[in-house]
C-alpha cells in the first residue's frame, strides 16, 4: 500500500491530488445518499410482484394498500361496493343485493339466524370467501379486504387527523413506524345516491356482523368523520362503501 502511494504522488501534481481526492469524495457521498434515498422510499411504498398496486408499511400486523380499490391515488374515491360484492352497481338496495332474494330477510350466504335466512337457512361463514372479496378479486394476488380487527388495529395503534389532502377532506393515518395512509372521506352509495361525500368514510371490513349484538344483514366496517372515527358498529350489506386493501 505504501509503494502504492508514493508512486501517485509522484506522478500526479499536489494540484491535481487535491481534485482528484475532492471528486472521488463527492462521488462516494452521492453514492450514500442516493443508497440511503432508495432505502427510505422502499421501507414506505412497496409494489408487490404480482401487481401493480402499492401498500405502505404502517409498522402494523399487515400492510394497507396506498388507494382504495378501483382508484389510483389515494385522494380517489375507488369504487363503491356493497359487502360481499366484486363489481359496482347503478343502484344498492336489497332488491340488487347478490345474497338475497328481495329483502335482508332472504339471505342466501353469511346467515347466522334463520329469521333472516332464506326459507331458514343458515351457514357458519363470518368472514368473506375469497370470491366475495372485492379487494381480492379485483386486484389478485394476496390482497384482500381488511378483518375488523386489523381496522381495530389501525385505529387503536395509530394517530388519526382530520385534513384536506390536494382538495379532498379525509383522514391521515400514521402509523408506529412514522408512515402513513390517507383515507379519503368520500361517503357510501345508498340507492343511486352518492351522500356525504367529503364529510364521511365508511370502509367495509370482511367481517359479518358480531352474532352477539347485530344481525347477519349486516356487516363491520369502519367510519369516520371530523369528529372521530369507530369500528363498533355494523352496518347494512346492501349500502355501497369504499374499500381499502391489506396485504400480509
Amino acid at each position: 500500500m505504501y509503494y502504492f502511494f508514493a508512486i501517485y504522488r509522484k506522478l500526479f501534481p499536489t494540484q491535481i491530488r487535491v481534485i482528484f481526492m475532492k471528486k472521488i469524495t463527492y462521488l462516494f457521498a452521492l453514492i450514500a445518499f442516493s443508497l440511503c434515498f432508495v432505502q427510505c422510499e422502499t421501507d414506505r411504498i412497496i409494489i408487490p410482484e404480482e401487481t401493480h398496486h402499492e401498500y405502505i408499511d404502517l409498522g402494523l400486523s399487515v400492510k394497507w394498500a396506498a388507494y382504495n380499490v378501483g382508484a389510483t391515488t389515494p385522494e380517489e374515491s375507488g369504487g363503491y361496493f356493497a359487502w360481499g360484492e366484486i363489481e359496482e352497481k347503478s343502484s344498492y338496495n336489497w332488491n340488487t343485493y347478490k345474497y338475497c332474494f328481495g329483502t335482508g330477510f332472504n339471505l342466501t350466504k353469511y346467515c347466522f339466524d334463520s329469521e333472516y335466512g332464506k326459507d331458514g337457512f343458515t351457514d357458519t361463514k363470518t368472514t368473506l370467501d375469497p370470491q366475495d372479496d372485492a379487494a381480492t378479486m379485483n386486484w389478485g394476488g394476496n390482497w384482500r379486504m381488511p378483518t375488523i380487527e386489523e381496522f381495530e388495529e389501525l385505529v387503536y395503534e395509530c394517530e388519526w387527523s382530520w385534513i384536506t389532502q390536494n382538495g379532498v377532506n379525509g383522514c391521515k393515518v400514521v402509523g408506529p413506524n412514522g408512515n402513513s395512509i390517507f383515507l379519503p372521506a368520500v361517503g357510501s352509495m345508498g340507492g343511486n345516491v352518492n351522500q356525504n361525500v367529503g364529510d364521511r368514510g365508511w370502509y367495509w371490513s370482511r367481517s359479518l356482523a358480531d352474532k352477539r349484538d347485530d344481525d347477519p344483514n349486516q356487516a363491520r366496517y369502519l367510519g369516520f368523520q371530523p369528529e372521530g372515527v369507530h369500528v363498533d358498529i355494523a352496518l347494512t350489506r346492501r349500502y355501497g362503501f369504499s374499500i381499502r386493501a391489506v396485504y400480509p
